[in-house]
This record gives C-alpha cells, sequence and structure tokens, in this order.
C-alpha cells in the first residue's frame, strides 16, 4: 500500500506539471490579445518549474537511508600536526554545515593530536536528511597552503579521510553476538567534570570477527555509552557488507571512476591561489573562506546530482 500511494503521488504531481504546461501554452496564445495573460502564463510556468525542483530534490536524496541520522568519522592523514590541524579544520567545517542546515551535533569521541589538531574524532549528525547529504563528503580531502607550524613559510600538502554511516533504524536486523564482543571500560579524557574523570564511564568495544574497533564517550552513563557504541558498530557492519556489494556491482563498471572512501574527492587551495575543487564533479569555487566555514551547498548538490544521475543511469 505504501509503494502504491507513492506511484500515485508520483502519477498525480506528473499530472499538474502537465496541466500547468497546458495552461502556459494556452495563456501564451492569448497574450497578444490580453496583456494579463502573459502574467497568467507566467504563474504556470513558475508553478511547473516549482513542482519539478521538487521532484529532483526527491531524485537527488532518495536512497535507503537518506533521511537517516549519521555518524562522520574524521581520520587525520601522515605528517603529524599539519594533518591533524587539517583534520579539526574539517571537524569545524562540517560542525559549521550542520549548523547551518539545523542539525543536532554530538560528539561521540575525539584523540586531540600532541601539539594541535585531531588525532581522530567521531560525531553523530541529526537532522531531516543528515545521512542523504553528509554522504557526499565521503573520501579523503586534500589541503594545499603555507604552513602556520613552518618557520620558513613553506607551502604543505595535508591529507585526512572522512567517512559517513547511516545510523540504522531498529528494524533494520544487524547480527551481533554478545560473545564476539570485548568491551573495555576507562576514563574519559579532557573536560568533563569530576564524575566522568574518576569514574569508568568510556566504553571501547571491539567486535572480534571484524576486527572492527569503535569507542564512547560523550555521556556520564557507561550504559548510554555502550548503547551509542553499539549503534556506530551496527553501522559500521553494515558499510562493511555494503561495501563488498558494491565492489561487486562496481567490477560491472570498470570503466567508471570509483567513489570510495580511500579516493581524493577534493582539494582545497589556499596558496598560491584561493580555489576548492570536487575532483568527482569538477565542481570549483574561489571562495574558500565561505566553504572551510560551511558553505558546501554547492559542492554538496552538485555531487549529489552525478550521484543520482548515476543511479538512474544504471537502474
Amino acid at each position: 500500500m505504501r509503494e502504491r500511494t507513492q506511484i500515485k503521488d508520483t502519477l498525480e504531481t506528473l499530472s499538474s506539471i502537465d496541466t500547468n504546461i497546458d495552461d502556459c501554452e494556452v495563456m501564451l496564445e492569448f497574450a497578444g490579445e490580453d496583456p494579463d495573460a502573459l502574467a497568467e502564463a507566467s504563474s504556470s510556468a513558475k508553478s511547473a518549474d516549482s513542482v519539478m525542483a521538487a521532484m529532483e530534490f526527491q531524485r537527488m536524496l532518495g536512497g535507503q537511508h537518506d533521511k537517516a541520522a549519521c555518524f562522520v568519522s574524521i581520520n587525520a592523514g601522515a605528517g603529524g600536526t599539519e594533518s591533524q590541524d587539517w583534520a579539526s579544520m574539517l571537524q569545524r567545517m562540517l560542525f559549521r554545515y550542520c549548523e547551518r542546515k539545523g542539525w543536532r551535533v554530538e560528539l561521540t569521541d575525539q584523540q586531540d593530536g600532541e601539539e594541535a589538531g585531531i588525532k581522530s574524532t567521531t560525531f553523530r549528525v541529526e537532522g531531516e536528511y543528515a545521512f542523504g547529504y553528509m554522504k557526499a563528503e565521503n573520501g579523503v580531502h586534500r589541503l594545499v597552503r603555507i604552513s602556520p607550524f613552518d618557520s620558513n613559510k613553506r607551502r604543505h600538502t595535508s591529507f585526512a579521510s572522512v567517512a559517513v554511516l547511516p545510523e540504522l533504524d531498529d528494524d533494520i536486523e544487524i547480527d551481533v553476538n554478545e560473545s564476539d564482543l570485548r568491551v573495555d571500560t576507562f576514563r574519559s579524557s579532557g573536560a568533563g567534570g569530576q564524575h566522568v574523570n574518576k569514574t569508568d564511564s568510556a566504553v571501547r568495544m571491539t567486535h572480534m570477527p571484524s576486527g572492527i574497533v569503535v569507542a564512547c564517550q560523550a555521556e556520564r552513563s557507561q550504559h548510554k555509552n555502550r548503547a551509542t557504541a553499539l549503534k556506530l558498530l551496527k553501522a559500521k557492519l553494515y558499510e562493511q557488507e555494503l561495501a563488498k556489494r558494491t565492489e561487486e556491482r562496481d567490477s560491472l563498471y570498470a570503466g567508471k571512476a570509483k567513489i570510495d572512501f580511500g579516493s581524493q574527492i577534493r582539494s582545497y587551495v589556499l596558496a598560491p591561489y584561493q580555489l576548492v575543487k570536487d575532483l568527482r564533479t569538477n565542481f570549483e569555487t574561489s571562495d574558500t573562506k565561505g566553504v572551510l566555514d560551511g558553505a558546501l551547498d554547492g559542492l554538496v548538490e552538485s555531487f549529489l546530482l552525478m550521484h543520482s544521475g548515476e543511479s538512474t543511469e544504471r537502474n
């Protein structure tokens, strides 16, 4: 019945577009005799365009988990302080993007760098179509700039990876046996008050068959941290299985470039010129300051348009 309703709604939407186009054509025929007809034709055309834009949005974000919340992990690449500082810049960029969208962000785990930045971080994003939009950030991000940590003011290149995983609904079954888990507890690091620092509330969970390790220290309650860690583990196990299926599917399209976590997806050049370029879509902008402040709409939407087009072509 749900599928029937969706098909019925789609047909009715297409019918309304067709009606608006017909009305526009009729009004244009009378435009020479009636000045008001041109305004009515314009109104019908705008109405059709608005409905088509809404349908395009549904096509871009029509994936199985696009409406779900998600977990975002950022890991600094080789390069020590440079890459760790870049990882913290990426975290700020994505936090600001989520803020612009009105989404809720919750930090679940973080390892700070020795001198600056972060080695790794994981946070949860909750909001309308959170995973649908954030999946555009999957991959390796490259930064070129004059290093603030180099006394000789030389240009450095840094790398950091971003992985985005959907939070699975409770009705999606991922079989995790308790006997396959090793759960370690430890004291949370950083600020958090006496309770957090004096009790073993943080949880590290290891899935023995796959070797996947997740951790959570966001809550004061060990029980809540364990529940969040289990959700993250299930998301990673699902992503692992999905990656296997994607690899098999992509082997049929060997001529097309793969888009995966190991691929460089975007370059941010701050010196000697200003440019952010997405290497998957060739979308580029010179507003590097705006992008690093969370203005990612152009980059994300260009990826979604390309991705939805490929999905339609494959189907």
